[in-house]
């Protein structure tokens, strides 16, 4: 039996092994972690090129119906009603203590709420929805279909190749497309920093079109290695790490994601679980705060690593960390108390045994470069 045997396969598993991938188990599938040119190569790719990662992990889902809207606003701090058609939003589900279930991608498509959320969630999420708001609206699973995604600066070159007009979406806008005469659903929108695209497409037909994407000269193949450093650098959560069911939006530094028609004074304010408490956080503040933090030696600072002022009182933990290709030193996300989490503020990892300074910063930690028109 293959070490493999007992994990789900994505549509493109076949296309992996042939590609030369190092398989590893994730969220219950086998998934790239890289692949024969390694990660270093593979992050550069991304940025500088076209990088191409199979995300069909994801779970993909359609809330149907007039009510969905208002539905959904009842399991987010987000503005959902007034989101317009083809624009895409970054939501949340939280708990009643205001602490995270998931983070999630939210569209206003034509045949109803197209919602993307993470792997290891999604049978959670979809029994929190069915629980929640299933007598509202219809909730259509999509689990079967696959998601592509293409990121980097040239990305949008060898897209419009493909499909001409495609060029024209924006950041966080979607739209139905075929890509190479393959019907699609696409968004500009990615994980990476990077301009990109996510490509949402019949598990029939996603072996076909990563090929056809391989083949076009700014695109390799690219996985899950890359993926967490590039969105690492980018300042981007990873849930389960960085977010988690006892972290809040506030203290999360993702308050950007939450309207100002859903905050306290607004005209949809609360309405959500845990409501109250990141109600009082958005008014008076968290008591800590997720933060970037950039090394000032050269060693890495890995998940986990606890950081202290400089008298060696604990203040947090680092969440993710690593040493980033592309800034070329030390990056690190962890919590720390407001009177700390203050940028240019110097604090110090423990790291076998030794104390190495760093300083917080401002995140991202390499600019984005989403395409907005």
């Amino acid at each position: 039996m293959s070490a493999d045997a007992k994990l789900l396969h994505t549509p493109l598993h076949a296309l992996h092994l042939e590609l030369g991938a190092r398989m590893v188990p994730f969220a219950g599938y086998a998934m790239p972690v890289q692949y024969p040119a390694g990660i270093l190569a593979e992050h550069r790719q991304c940025r500088h090129e076209a990088a191409l990662f199979d995300v069909s992990h994801m779970g993909q889902l359609l809330l149907k119906g007039a009510d969905a809207a208002a539905a959904l606003e009842t399991l987010v701090p987000v503005d959902v009603i007034d989101l317009p058609l083809d624009k895409q939003r970054y939501a949340l589900f939280t708990n009643a203590q205001g602490g995270l279930l998931d983070d999630l991608m939210i569209t206003h498509r034509a045949d109803g709420l197209f919602v993307i959320v993470n792997a290891a969630c999604k049978d959670a999420d979809l029994q929190h929805l069915r629980d929640h708001i299933g007598g509202r609206c219809e909730i259509v699973t999509m689990f079967d279909r696959a998601l592509l995604a293409l990121q980097g600066p040239m990305a949008v070159h060898a897209m419009a190749r493909l499909s001409p007009g495609i060029e024209k979406l924006t950041f966080m806008t979607g739209g139905f497309f075929d890509v190479a005469g393959v019907p699609c659903y696409v968004t500009r929108s990615g994980y990476t920093g990077e301009d990109g695209f996510e490509i949402s497409v019949a598990a029939a037909d996603a072996d076909k079109l990563a090929r056809t994407l391989l083949a076009q000269p700014e695109v390799k193949p690219v996985g899950l290695g890359a993926r967490d450093s590039l969105r690492l650098e980018a300042g981007l959560c990873l849930y389960g790490h960085d977010i988690d069911t006892t972290t809040t939006p506030v203290e999360a530094a993702l308050t950007w994601a939450i309207q100002k028609v859903r905050r306290p004074g607004g005209a949809r304010e609360g309405g959500y679980p845990g409501a109250d408490i990141i109600g009082k956080q958005l008014t008076v503040g968290a008591l800590s705060k997720r933060v970037g933090l950039v090394g000032l030696e050269r060693a890495p600072v890995r998940e986990g690593t606890v950081i202290v002022d400089a008298h060696g009182h604990k203040l947090g933990v680092v969440t993710s960390g690593t040493l980033a290709p592309t800034v070329n030193q030390p990056v690190a996300m962890a919590y720390l108390p407001v009177d700390h989490a203050i940028v240019a503020h110097e604090v110090y990892a423990e790291v076998r045994g030794k104390r190495l300074p760093m300083r917080v910063a401002t995140m991202p930690f390499t600019p984005n470069r989403y395409y907005r028109g």
